[in-house]
């Protein structure tokens, strides 16, 4: 198991990213968690096997369709045991 902490970039808030990227990680059986910063980032953590995990932080470079990406920066951390993915 492997845990990602990301940050987006972007015109990602107001898009549904939040949104599809909770769903995009129950398809993917990631936990974790996604919330807006205050700052018009999004900030997101993904736990689970490397390859789903991957498949997540490869969707934040991407998003959903109304959003745009300009960048996302990643950083590894310590898995926590979570099991389920919520929206905050």
């Amino acid at each position: 198991m492997i845990r990602r902490h990301v940050v987006v970039s972007g015109d990602v808030q107001g898009v549904f990213f939040r949104d599809t990227c909770r769903r995009t990680a129950e398809q993917h059986a990631v936990a974790g968690w996604v919330r807006n910063r205050p700052d018009g980032t999004v900030e997101a953590v993904f736990e689970g096997a490397p390859e789903r995990v991957q498949k997540l932080v490869d969707w934040a470079h991407q998003g959903p369709p109304l959003g745009t990406v300009d960048a996302v920066s990643v950083q590894e951390e310590e898995p926590e045991g979570l099991t389920d993915f919520d929206v905050r």
